[in-house]
């Protein structure tokens, strides 16, 4: 019954393997979504190796530990064949050498099942210890690392390497076991029981603290605390353990750079996100990016984080496998601890249970330090997740605990040894089941609560990357003539900026410097998460990993308008803003100076320190002083104008009357208006001005700005976008009339007034113009603010414009 069980659950496990190894096989093919496309076949090896040896141990078993636990191997084959293709996945050369390593531990696996291994570890524990312990100090002479960087904790030449310290844990647990069993029966006191191991094990960790290696040190505490804890069901052992681990933690802050960082990096990465703490964001937003089905094994973009073969694979499935992959983990090691735990209950012997529990322990504070550390739960350690992380000397140690456990669990029809106090290895369950619980709780956080915030980080290069492969949407003017396109081939594609004067509004979209302007706050459109039919998503999410085809957005910018304000405004810096003022279109929007987006990379450093402040979109964000020119205001207000609208109250007045204390809510970045009391005047973007110069040419009302329009939908097609704001009433059309014809110079068909402010040294020239009440057609106001003195060009770039606008 046991070797059939065992048996189903290895062909469920190869089956899952199977699956994803097509998958990573597709890959190409779904990413460039051609046939043509070079099929990727060398991780068949894996399955080929994995498959040969799964089943000679599965029928060896059947004759030479016929009464083992079935589940296991396969829990352990699941893990070390999942964790090969995902390293696989990531680097080939990598996922070769730990092919190999597996076809070694496997061997293992079945020559150890023919010999009585037990007795030669309980008989030779000193020997065994002695082993371990000049094996690791022998790095301090010979040490090395094989991507040439401190510490050096492995040994090796010749592209070979093991790390002393892996199998070192698994020599302190035999050490332990074997130790403790003698010495329990003759029911000594606590002092010759403690000291002794304490002594040993302090020599253990002394080791590997002068090594740097904390993250191994911290393992070494746990399994000593743990096994003393079984031994005697003291939990001040515990309590012990845990405040030995945060002293050492804290030294090690003080004391160790890379401990420094590691829990600096834990405490508060996103002050560093860039620098120490990128390995933890970029861990984190893979893990976003995964979401709940994640993208597909090859699909996704795991290299991105650093380590990610080793410190980090749990992320590296994570975002390939989802969170239903992350749960399906943690749930396979659940599996081993929980069984390891009740071979070690049910065992004949005092070593053998000692042995099994400490195994299980291991195992389970091992899984739950690298994972925590990945989730952000507990700080980085630098360990392996058991039979899944590469590294040979992880696995290989994995597999021989393995062993261990399958020659106990053979054992079971025995009378198991007595057994007085049950409560610990319930406790020690009960606390690593919790631990690996509230890890999927952390993964759940991560992946779906978190995980659309993390995809819009800025320093997600996922998104640019992905965008290689995936059409986004055009940006288009008034009658769809193209601002913003993207060209080339699938796994090529480029974003083109056909008219470049536009750049401070539509910004850019970058793999290296991110998204600005209209590029940042029309992404959902342009990617075509929004606008695109909930089930499309889906399934563009689900066959590909990716985003669906991204769709056109039409803005309300008059082009033809839009290039003679350009024209006009060239060499100057200021803006120049034309808006509709009944339906709140903005036809032109301008800020110069501008640049090109498609020289990005090479001008990038220029712009930063270009004092012109090209990036800044003056129209909108720009803060300008209004001085005491607003006499339009102050007169629709019936303010005294004689001196200008100077007195605090006056200008508070206009300030809330005319809705200056409400920043337009626009699909764009706006800056808000503010009194500088001191010098009594407003300060204020050219968009708001033009928003408050609607009310005299449109009845008293201030509408609501739109710039983006419509949006190709694949199923309805054009789509009209609403404005994010609401018409604001200000005062009755009879209140303005007076006012609007008083500002219309004679033989002028438009009203319009033109005044300076002063900032400073720096010296502004405002226009503002628009349609009288009685035009006929859709009412304009035009304004343009020159960072100078110059009212005449000012009056003649607003004049011209109004004119053309009117005329068309």
């Amino acid at each position: 019954m046991n070797k059939s069980l065992q048996g189903n659950l290895l062909k469920t496990a190869g089956v899952f393997l199977f699956l994803q190894a097509v998958i990573l096989s597709l890959s190409p093919v779904v990413r460039e979504r051609t046939w043509d496309a070079t099929l990727l076949w060398k991780h068949w090896i894996l399955l080929f190796v994995w498959g040969i040896f799964a089943i000679r141990i599965h029928r060896d078993s059947k004759k030479y530990l016929p009464d083992a636990d079935p589940y296991l191997f396969p829990a352990a084959a699941l893990l070390s064949g999942w964790g090969i293709l995902s390293i696989w996945r990531l680097n080939e050369i990598f996922g070769a050498r730990q092919t190999l390593w597996l076809a070694i531990s496997m061997a293992i696996i079945l020559v150890g099942m023919r010999v009585a291994l037990l007795k030669f570890l309980q008989r030779y524990k000193y020997l065994l210890l002695l082993g371990g312990l000049s094996l690791t100090a022998l790095t301090f002479l010979f040490g090395t690392n094989p991507s040439g960087v401190a510490p050096r904790l492995w040994l090796g030449c010749c592209g070979v390497y093991i790390q002393p310290s892996e199998p070192l844990k698994l020599v302190l647990i035999i050490y332990l076991a074997a130790y403790l069993s003698e010495k329990l029966p003759y029911r000594l006191k606590m002092i010759h029981i403690f000291f002794p191991t304490l002594i040993l094990g302090g020599i253990v960790v002394l080791l590997l603290l002068v090594q740097r290696d904390l993250g191994t040190a911290s393992i070494f505490l746990a399994i000593y605390a743990t096994t003393i804890y079984l031994t005697t069901n003291r939990k001040r052992v515990l309590l012990v353990s845990i405040l030995s681990i945060i002293i050492v933690g804290f030294a090690g802050y003080y004391l160790v750079e890379i401990v420094n960082a590691r829990i600096s990096s834990w405490l508060n990465p996103w002050v560093d996100s860039g620098g120490s703490s990128y390995q933890v964001i970029q861990a984190l937003i893979a893990m976003g990016n995964g979401g709940i089905e994640g993208r597909g094994l090859g699909l996704g973009f795991p290299w991105l984080v650093p380590v990610a073969i080793s410190d980090f694979i749990s992320t590296a499935i994570a975002e390939e496998t989802g969170l239903i992959g992350t749960i399906g983990l943690l749930a396979t090691f659940g599996i081993i601890i929980t069984r390891g735990l009740r071979i070690a209950l049910r065992a004949s012997d005092l070593f053998k249970r000692l042995l099994a529990a400490s195994i299980s322990i291991y195992i389970g504070v091992q899984t739950i330090l690298i994972i925590g550390g990945n989730l952000r739960l507990l700080p980085l350690t630098g360990v392996t997740l058991p039979f899944v992380s590469y590294g040979g000397s992880s696995l290989l140690t994995s597999f021989i605990a393995l062993l261990f456990l399958l020659l106990i669990s053979n054992h079971m029809d025995e009378e198991p040894a007595a057994l007085e106090q049950p409560a610990p290895y319930i406790v020690l369950n009960t606390i690593l089941l919790v631990g690996l619980f509230v890890s999927a709780l952390g993964s759940g956080w991560w992946a779906v609560v978190r995980g659309p915030d993390l995809q819009t980080r800025r320093d997600n290069p996922r998104r640019v990357i992905e965008e290689q492969y995936v059409l986004r949407g055009a940006i288009l003017g008034r009658l769809n003539s193209i601002i913003t396109r993207t060209t080339g081939e699938i796994g090529s594609y480029a974003r083109q900026y056909i008219y470049t004067e536009l750049s401070p509004i539509t910004g850019y979209s970058n793999y290296t410097y991110g998204q600005a302007g209209l590029e940042a706050s029309l992404d959902g459109y342009l990617r075509g998460l929004e606008g695109t039919p909930a089930i499309n998503i889906w399934r563009d999410h689900l066959l590909y990993g990716m985003s669906p085809t991204g769709l056109d957005v039409r803005l309300s910018i008059d082009l033809n308008l839009q290039r003679q304000a350009d024209e006009m405004m060239r060499e100057q810096s200021g803006a120049v803003i034309l808006l509709n003022a009944q339906s709140g279109e903005i036809l032109v929007m301008s800020s110069n100076p501008a640049y090109d987006p498609n020289d990005l990379h090479e001008i990038a450093g220029d712009l930063l320190n270009d004092p012109g402040k090209p990036l800044i979109n003056r129209a909108a964000s720009g803060l300008y002083p209004t001085g005491t020119g607003l006499e339009p205001f102050a007169t629709a207000l019936n303010i005294d104008t004689t001196s200008g609208p100077g007195q605090l109250g006056q200008v508070t007045d206009i300030f809330n009357k005319f809705n200056f204390n409400n920043p337009p809510n626009l699909r764009l970045e706006t800056a808000p208006s503010f009194i500088d009391e001191d010098q009594r005047q407003i300060y204020t973007s050219p968009l708001q001005m033009a928003l408050a110069s609607s009310v005299l040419s449109n009845d008293g009302n201030i509408p609501a700005p739109r710039i983006a329009t419509a949006v190709n939908t694949p199923k309805n097609g054009w789509v009209s976008l609403p404005a994010l704001g609401t018409p604001v009433e200000v005062m009755q059309p009879s209140a303005v009339t007076d006012t609007v014809n008083s500002f219309i110079t004679d033989g002028e068909n438009f009203w319009s007034h033109t005044w300076q402010a002063m900032d400073g040294e720096l010296e502004v020239t405002w226009f503002i113009g628009g349609t009288p009440l009685n035009w006929q057609s859709a009412p304009l106001v035009v304004v343009v603010v020159l960072e100078k003195n110059d009212p005449n060009l000012a009056q003649r770039v607003g004049s011209s414009l109004l004119a053309k606008a009117m005329n068309p």
